[in-house]
């Protein structure tokens, strides 16, 4: 068995790593070898070694049992915490979604069962002036995993973003619903209403805790909708 997903975000800073690394846990708690991607980031550098790295890629390694370079993991990292085409403009780079897509393509053939490659920001982030990161999921085929921030505004970034990995001919094969900082108003309410309408299983609930335990958090996700199809 070997499965494969994108992990994208209703926005940015909803916790796509977060959810990306409980994620990778919760596949070795069942016993299967993982292997977490991150082709592209922008700021959140930090040292490791003398060398600096994104520190989303690191988390994504740590909970990774198929260790690749980081270059593998992490082909494009970018110094500033801005739009990835802008930052890459400042750097002199241009990204294209051909070189993504055959990057990651060499890293899935490591022979690790459970795959996440995590996207950056939401669906729609330009690469360029022609492409978006959301051409790597299309041209890999890859399901997705939406990751859906609990703040105010989270049905409508929801519903336009499984509108658009739909429109783009992809499976949602499940969602997250994390909650980034203190319960929004009518909490219950808004993650009723996206179970019984969101087209996909809901594969978790993760609260806002600090301080707990990784593992109460990993217990809290059910992957196994990802794995019977």
């Amino acid at each position: 068995m070997k499965k494969s997903f994108f992990v994208a975000g209703t926005n940015t800073d909803v916790g796509k790593t977060y959810v990306a690394h409980l994620l990778l846990k919760a596949a070795q708690k069942k016993g299967l070898s993982t292997l977490g991607l991150k082709p592209v980031a922008a700021g959140g550098l930090i040292d490791v070694d003398g060398e600096m790295r994104n520190e989303d890629a690191v988390s994504l390694m740590a909970a990774s049992t198929k260790q690749l370079s980081y270059a593998q993991v992490n082909p494009v990292c970018l110094e500033a915490a801005i739009a990835p085409h802008i930052a890459a403009a400042e750097e002199g780079k241009r990204l294209r979604a051909s070189d993504l897509t055959a990057k990651v393509r060499g890293a899935l053939m490591s022979p690790a069962e459970f795959n996440l490659i995590e996207g950056a920001g939401g669906w729609r982030v330009p690469l360029n002036e022609r492409e978006y990161l959301s051409e790597l999921p299309k041209e890999l085929d890859l399901p997705v995993i939406l990751v859906v921030g609990m703040s105010l505004g989270c049905l409508s970034h929801a519903y336009l973003t499984v509108e658009a990995i739909r429109r783009d001919g992809l499976q949602l094969a499940g969602w997250v619903a994390n909650t980034i900082g203190e319960r929004m108003d009518r909490y219950d309410e808004n993650l009723d209403w996206m179970r019984h309408t969101i087209p996909a299983p809901c594969l978790g609930v993760l609260d806002y805790c600090v301080n707990e335990p990784e593992d109460f958090q990993v217990d809290k996700l059910d992957i196994s909708p990802l794995l019977t199809k």
